[in-house]
């Protein structure tokens, strides 16, 4: 076996390791193959009905170092999703052998659609990422470029509110009504008397790509204020936070960045149909809005290059 081929099996090892911290250890359904050169990716919801297989022991996913071979000339280029940084992070410290802090400050994220632009112009050599805007799909195509996608690990959309809130649940149609604009005050929901402020992300974000894909489908979004679409995943958390001094505002977040990211501290994450999401019910696909995150590199690159 190459060498590059065990870096590659220890990779894996440690995506598998970040899999089961995140969702439970259940066993992943993404082994098809999905080399591609167009289309869209899916939910959960739209392809396969999800397993509700019981979460299994966590594997040994401890990694022997004696084998690499990366060093930081021949790294390959890392980018992607703002909530996939962490991962990329940890990655990075474990296969250079370097502190969190030094791998850390090695890798600039771009967020979801501009990560695409950079993989397609060989700015970058691997991607780390949530589903992207269909907008990035049909460009990929426009240009001729061809890439594999597959999926990894099971993420989840989460919707917040201010802690001072009592709503503690919401349905999925009373969210698709707040976002479409037909609930618009709190106490439509069993809150107070409030105005609900629903807060956006822009219309390339993963998270909002998410939004619409898993909750809305179909139904239009309402059009927000620019001041209610905030252009990173932190400002959406900060005005959700304390938008207004009041505990009217609600917005949405991928899991993984709300709880092991540690940006919802000071919020509280709501019930969507009465089921709380964590990783039990994530992995068991019992939370209505669950997704994948993907790892995606071009076509081109060759069987022995460090990105695969």
């Amino acid at each position: 076996m190459k060498k590059w081929q065990k870096t590659l099996a220890a990779t894996i090892a440690a995506s598998t390791a970040f899999s089961c911290f995140l969702a439970g250890c259940k066993k992943s359904d993404s082994s098809k193959d999905t080399t591609k050169k167009t289309g869209k990716t899916t939910s959960v919801s739209e392809t396969e009905e999800p397993t509700d297989t019981e979460p299994s022991e966590t594997p040994d996913t401890s990694i022997d170092l004696s084998e690499f071979q990366f060093t930081k000339d021949n790294y390959p280029v890392i980018d992607g999703s703002t909530s996939t940084k962490p991962m990329a992070t940890a990655l990075t410290s474990i296969m250079l052998g370097i502190p969190r802090s030094e791998a850390d400050d090695m890798l600039e994220f771009h967020k979801t659609s501009q990560s695409f632009s950079f993989l397609m112009e060989g700015e970058a050599d691997i991607l780390i990422c949530a589903e992207p805007a269909a907008s990035v799909f049909d460009t990929l195509e426009e240009n001729n470029f061809e890439y594999e996608m597959e999926a990894f690990s099971a993420e989840a959309l989460v919707f917040v509110v201010n802690v001072n809130n009592p709503v503690e649940s919401l349905t999925t149609e009373q969210i698709q009504k707040i976002y479409t604009g037909e609930i618009t005050n709190w106490k439509e929901v069993g809150g107070e008397d409030k105005e609900i402020v629903a807060v956006q992300r822009n219309e390339t974000a993963g998270s909002q790509v998410m939004m619409e894909n898993l909750v809305m489908g179909d139904l239009e979004m309402m059009e927000a204020p620019k001041e209610l679409m905030p252009g990173d995943m932190s400002g959406l958390i900060s005005v959700v936070k304390s938008y207004d001094n009041s505990a009217g505002a609600i917005g949405y977040t991928p899991y993984y960045y709300a709880t092991n990211m540690k940006m919802a501290d000071g919020l509280k994450i709501l019930k969507v149909d009465d089921v709380m999401p964590d990783k039990d019910t994530i992995a068991k696909a019992e939370y209505p809005f669950r997704t994948s995150y993907y790892v995606v590199i071009p076509k081109s690159t060759p069987a022995d290059a460090p990105a695969r």
